[in-house]
Protein backbone atom coordinates (compact mmCIF):
# COMPACT_ATOMS: atom_id res chain seq x y z
CA UNK A 1 0.00 0.00 0.00
CA UNK A 2 2.98 2.25 0.86
CA UNK A 3 4.30 1.74 -2.38
CA UNK A 4 0.91 2.39 -4.14
CA UNK A 5 1.02 5.72 -2.36
CA UNK A 6 4.21 6.78 -3.44
CA UNK A 7 3.26 6.07 -6.92
CA UNK A 8 0.23 7.85 -7.05
CA UNK A 9 1.75 11.11 -5.49
CA UNK A 10 4.83 10.77 -7.61
CA UNK A 11 2.63 10.63 -11.02
CA UNK A 12 0.22 13.50 -9.64
CA UNK A 13 3.24 15.88 -8.94
CA UNK A 14 5.14 15.20 -12.28
CA UNK A 15 2.02 15.53 -14.26
CA UNK A 16 0.81 18.71 -13.02
CA UNK A 17 4.66 20.05 -13.07
CA UNK A 18 4.98 19.22 -16.75
CA UNK A 19 1.36 20.22 -17.38
CA UNK A 20 2.08 23.46 -15.89
CA UNK A 21 5.57 23.85 -17.39
CA UNK A 22 4.36 23.38 -21.17
CA UNK A 23 1.24 25.92 -20.42
CA UNK A 24 2.25 29.29 -19.02
CA UNK A 25 1.06 31.57 -21.60
CA UNK A 26 -2.75 30.42 -21.55
CA UNK A 27 -5.80 32.59 -22.28
CA UNK A 28 -9.66 32.22 -21.78
CA UNK A 29 -9.55 28.82 -23.44
CA UNK A 30 -6.78 27.35 -24.82
CA UNK A 31 -4.87 24.05 -25.37
CA UNK A 32 -3.09 21.99 -22.78
CA UNK A 33 -0.10 20.08 -24.23
CA UNK A 34 2.72 17.83 -22.30
CA UNK A 35 5.49 17.26 -23.93
CA UNK A 36 4.42 19.09 -27.16
CA UNK A 37 1.88 16.89 -27.76
CA UNK A 38 -2.41 18.68 -27.23
CA UNK A 39 -3.85 16.85 -24.86
CA UNK A 40 -7.15 18.92 -24.53
CA UNK A 41 -9.00 22.51 -25.27
CA UNK A 42 -9.83 23.62 -22.43
CA UNK A 43 -11.95 26.91 -20.46
CA UNK A 44 -11.28 27.95 -16.99
CA UNK A 45 -13.59 25.51 -15.44
CA UNK A 46 -12.73 22.70 -16.79
CA UNK A 47 -9.17 23.45 -15.54
CA UNK A 48 -10.06 24.15 -12.38
CA UNK A 49 -12.35 20.67 -12.35
CA UNK A 50 -8.96 19.32 -13.35
CA UNK A 51 -7.05 20.51 -10.75
CA UNK A 52 -9.35 19.26 -8.13
CA UNK A 53 -9.47 16.06 -9.86
CA UNK A 54 -5.08 16.18 -9.70
CA UNK A 55 -5.58 17.39 -5.81
CA UNK A 56 -7.80 14.81 -4.93
CA UNK A 57 -5.84 11.74 -6.38
CA UNK A 58 -2.79 13.21 -4.54
CA UNK A 59 -4.49 13.36 -1.28
CA UNK A 60 -5.89 9.53 -1.67
CA UNK A 61 -1.72 9.08 -2.31
CA UNK A 62 -0.74 10.69 0.52
CA UNK A 63 -3.56 8.70 2.43
CA UNK A 64 -2.56 5.54 1.46
CA UNK A 65 1.42 5.99 2.18
CA UNK A 66 0.42 7.40 5.65
CA UNK A 67 -1.88 4.33 6.17
CA UNK A 68 0.77 2.00 5.36
CA UNK A 69 3.76 3.55 7.13
CA UNK A 70 1.39 3.97 10.41
CA UNK A 71 0.32 0.33 10.40
CA UNK A 72 3.94 -1.09 9.94
CA UNK A 73 5.16 1.00 12.83
CA UNK A 74 1.59 -0.04 15.08
CA UNK A 75 2.73 -3.63 14.37
CA UNK A 76 5.88 -3.54 16.71
CA UNK A 77 8.02 -6.33 17.33
CA UNK A 78 6.08 -8.65 18.78
CA UNK A 79 3.84 -9.09 15.62
CA UNK A 80 6.97 -9.64 13.36
CA UNK A 81 8.75 -12.21 16.61
CA UNK A 82 5.67 -14.22 16.68
CA UNK A 83 5.48 -14.81 13.09
CA UNK A 84 9.30 -15.79 12.65
CA UNK A 85 9.24 -17.27 15.96
CA UNK A 86 11.74 -14.89 17.80
CA UNK A 87 12.80 -14.30 21.43
CA UNK A 88 9.16 -12.26 22.19
CA UNK A 89 7.27 -15.23 21.81
CA UNK A 90 5.64 -16.69 25.15
CA UNK A 91 6.61 -20.83 25.48
CA UNK A 92 3.39 -22.43 26.74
Amino acid sequence: MLFIGLILLAATGAFTGLVIAGNLSGGPEYTVSMLDHPIATMNTLAIFSAGLALALIFCLGLAAAMRATVRHHHRGPRAYDARVGGPHETAT
